[in-house]
């Protein structure tokens, strides 16, 4: 087993067309030091996805904010994803929000037909498009995804519905049953996807992982982890949601976080990796960018590949 090559891919966007919050993140996480983190894996390179103006309204195709930006990210997170993989690197995607994952699933699949994706998150991510209130589309790409909505969707994200079947996904960390039950969303684990909501996770990282992980395994080769920032207490990581408004209480801390990245990655079998959720405008003294990089450098630096 050998290091990884690692293909940094950072991705300026923010969910809500701000110019600032999320967009800024691979900027600070670059000037924290992502690219020396890594200690015995190579980084071969190094570059964001571009990405036009943002544009904060809600847009035809897909009713959902930052609509050019969105399809912009999409479509080159499939092709820098698909790429980095045919070279036999480890991609490790970063800034922005849970809709890289449109991009990053379709160009997992396109290399590895079956590859699984491991969903680390706060919530479940399955609001449908005609219920979602502020059209931000990081509340809707695992139900999208899943083809559990989005049938009339239009345009490029229409090739991201219904490519990831439920046995190749596992769900780790939400934590946002009441928020769901106010728009009459259920949840995940009533229509065949292996999750574990925040209590059993947070009881047992490591055994939870593993069993996610084995039961990934049956329907799945290799696999994507993704993580949403927002898993974590927001006392121990203050620099995610929305200025202004109270993130929701609870969440994992630091360390058990890391417990459950490092039992995903000893496989051997994780493909790539995104971090996202990240708003240096929340964090004015860098520390929370500071604490990011030494958790890749901790789950990575470590991490060998079959």
């Amino acid at each position: 087993m050998t290091p990884p090559v690692i293909e940094l891919i950072g991705v300026p966007f923010d969910g809500y067309g701000r110019l600032g919050n999320q967009a800024r993140a691979p900027g600070a996480l670059r000037h924290a030091g992502i690219a020396r983190a890594f200690g015995a894996a190579r980084v071969a390179a190094d570059a964001d996805v571009e990405l036009p103006p943002p544009e904060p309204s809600r847009g035809a195709q897909t009713t959902l904010r930052n609509e050019p930006a969105l399809v912009a990210m999409t479509a080159a997170l499939s092709h820098q994803v698909d790429a980095a993989l045919a070279a036999g690197r480890f991609p490790v995607v970063f800034g922005g929000d849970c809709s890289v994952l449109f991009g990053i699933v379709t160009g997992m699949r396109q290399r590895s037909p079956d590859a699984g994706l491991v969903f680390v998150d706060g919530h479940e991510d399955t609001m449908p498009l005609d219920v979602s209130e502020d059209g931000e589309a990081a509340n809707t790409e695992v139900g999208l995804l899943l083809g559990l909505t989005g049938r009339t969707l239009k345009g490029v994200l229409r090739e991201s519905v219904s490519v990831l079947p439920r046995e190749q996904l596992v769900v780790l960390g939400p934590r946002d049953a009441a928020w769901r039950a106010q728009f009459n969303v259920g949840t995940l684990a009533g229509c065949g996807v292996w999750l574990a909501p925040l209590a059993d996770l947070a009881a047992d990282p490591v055994g939870t992982t593993r069993r996610a992980v084995a039961a990934l395994a049956a329907a799945s080769r290799r696999w994507w982890l993704h993580i949403d920032l927002d898993v974590l207490d927001p006392v121990e990581f203050p620099a995610q949601g929305l200025p202004g408004v109270p993130d929701e209480p609870g969440g994992l801390r630091w360390e058990q976080l890391t417990d459950l990245a490092r039992t995903v990655l000893s496989t051997g079998r994780c493909v790539g990796l995104s971090l996202v959720i990240y708003d240096p405008d929340q964090d004015p003294d860098a520390s929370g960018a500071r604490r990011i990089v030494a958790f890749l450098g901790d789950v990575i630096g470590r991490m060998r590949l079959r």
